[in-house]
């Protein structure tokens, strides 16, 4: 057997280049847990910030939507609320030619509908 001279070691041994490897990939494995996260976290921001702009879009057009319909009914509301009218004031000439209605009743009644007498 062959033993070493006493020159000494170069370098700091087996243990040594362990030791200071398993710190250096412990490091590296933390730094990249720390970029992987903060840029999950990032990643995370921009989804929310898109989902949140995709909502507002929604919600604009949904009210614009409701806003168009409310204006439809309004526009024909007034058609919807003559043709009523007509239709009670045709039952009530029917009913004065028939001789249910005296003159007077029908007047008072004609006036109701139209809003001017109640």
């Amino acid at each position: 057997m062959m033993r070493r001279g006493a020159v000494g070691r170069r370098g700091p041994g087996l243990l040594g280049t362990m030791a200071r490897t398993a710190v250096i990939a412990g490091t590296a494995t933390a730094v990249s847990k720390g970029v992987s996260g903060s840029m999950d976290q990032r990643a995370a921001q921009q989804q929310a910030a898109q989902q949140q702009q995709q909502q507002a879009a929604f919600d604009a057009g949904f009210q614009q939507a409701q806003a168009q319909q409310q204006q439809v009914a309004q526009a024909a509301s007034p058609a919807t609320n003559t043709d009523a009218m007509i239709s009670q004031l045709q039952q009530l000439a029917e009913l004065q030619n028939l001789g249910i209605l005296t003159p007077d009743e029908f007047t008072q009644q004609k006036a109701r509908i139209l809003g001017g007498a109640s």
